[in-house]
């Protein structure tokens, strides 16, 4: 079993810095991303362009520190070669800003979206799920990061283990729309923007559950993508520092 301590002492101090530094601008970066969310859903359910066109203009920084982190990553590989729980932190650093750059972009779809149906004009049907299921991914996105902010494995599971529940929420509200388009063929093309918009949700928490798994992975040692998340209900009993 890993914790924050067990990560954060080596012989040479400057080690321990650069460790805790690319940590740190992962979850800047997380949190911009997590604003990013948050905001492109505020914009489509309040129709406001304005609020879509800043969520749209953040996506270069967040490109931008996707590439320095990875930097940071390949510099720390090369000339410290760090070995058993030092490396799995890197290697979960590295893997989640490809999750969170994605989420940035997934974030700057629904702006795209948010914008389209500004200029349409008439509020259509699924706002609603919009921002429940927004609120939903918003908050695994926060917990993904506060998980790894702490060497949390527990969070991090719920988080995983939640991704389910935002699944099934999304397909009852795609039935829900596809029905409505239906019955009214002249929504048909803002409730597809709509549907759109939830799928971008969608991924944002395929992408919050993959952050959660690296977390795992980091804290326990265990690649759950391959164990599945079942039987990671309690650490087993020899989890170690490996």
């Amino acid at each position: 079993m890993i914790n924050k301590d067990g990560l954060t002492h080596h012989i040479s101090a400057q080690f321990n810095a650069e460790l805790e530094e690319i940590r740190s601008h992962l979850l800047a970066m997380g949190g911009l991303v997590e604003k990013q969310v948050n905001d492109a859903v505020s914009a489509l359910v309040t129709a406001d362009s304005g609020l879509a066109a800043q969520v749209r203009s953040v996506d270069g920084q967040i490109n931008q520190m996707e590439r320095d982190i990875d930097e940071e990553c390949v510099r720390i590989l090369a000339r410290r070669q760090p070995a058993a729980s030092d490396l799995r932190l890197i290697i979960s650093i590295s893997k989640s800003v490809i999750d969170l750059e994605r989420i940035g972009d997934e974030a700057t779809k629904i702006a795209k979206r948010a914008i389209e149906l500004c200029e349409s004009g008439e509020a259509p049907k699924g706002y609603v799920e919009i921002r429940h299921i927004g609120e939903q991914v918003r908050k695994m996105v926060q917990e993904a990061l506060d998980a790894f902010a702490r060497y949390d494995a527990d969070l991090a599971l719920s988080v995983a283990q939640y991704d389910k529940q935002v699944d099934r929420e999304y397909k009852s509200a795609l039935r829900e729309l596809v029905t409505y388009m239906m019955e009214d063929p002249r929504s048909i093309s803002r409730v597809l923007s709509v549907i759109w918009a939830l799928r971008s949700l969608e991924r944002i928490g395929d992408h919050a559950r993959n952050i959660a798994e690296l977390v795992i992975y980091l804290v326990r040692g265990t690649d759950v993508r391959h164990t599945g998340l079942a039987k990671q209900g309690q650490p087993k009993a020899d989890d170690s520092q490996a």
